[in-house]
Order: structure tokens, then sequence, then C-alpha cells
């Protein structure tokens, strides 16, 4: 993520962050509540709905799936991870 490394290295994602836009297949940054709050996660939006989404978050396990809130850096339960 920005900020991260030096100044020269540029980000591997490209986020999508207009919660208004998203479409299945972007990739979000979420965040996670609980013992994880302000980590940084990268995931894909599986399913878009209009009061929440579903995001594959875990490369490990493809068919994890963790619902969060419909926000431009959608929030994910604790409980769910």
């Amino acid at each position: 993520m920005q900020g991260m490394r030096t100044s020269d290295e540029v980000c591997p994602f490209e986020f999508n962050f207009d919660a208004k836009s998203f479409k299945v297949g972007d990739t979000v940054s979420y965040r996670v509540n609980g013992s994880l709050e302000g980590f940084p996660f990268v995931g894909r939006l599986v399913e878009v709905h209009d009061d929440h989404v579903v995001i594959a978050g875990d490369a490990a396990e493809p068919d994890k799936r963790y619902r969060g809130t419909r926000e431009s850096r959608p929030q994910v339960d604790y409980s769910e991870i």
C-alpha cells in the first residue's frame, strides 16, 4: 500500500473506492473490526447488493467469503474471519 516502501515503488493493486460503482470482480481495500482494527486487507468483490458486499479475501481459501458494508472501504465483522 502507499507509503509502506520507498517512494519509487507502485502499489500492485488497483482499488475501487467508489461504493456507488462497485461491481463483481472489483478489488477493494477492506477493514476488519476487533483485534484486527487498523490493518488494511485486500479482497475481490464476488457479490454486490444494495446494502452490503460479499468479499473473497483469502487466496488460501478461495471459497471463504466475508460480508462487508457497502462503503468506500467495506467493514467486515471480526466474527467472520
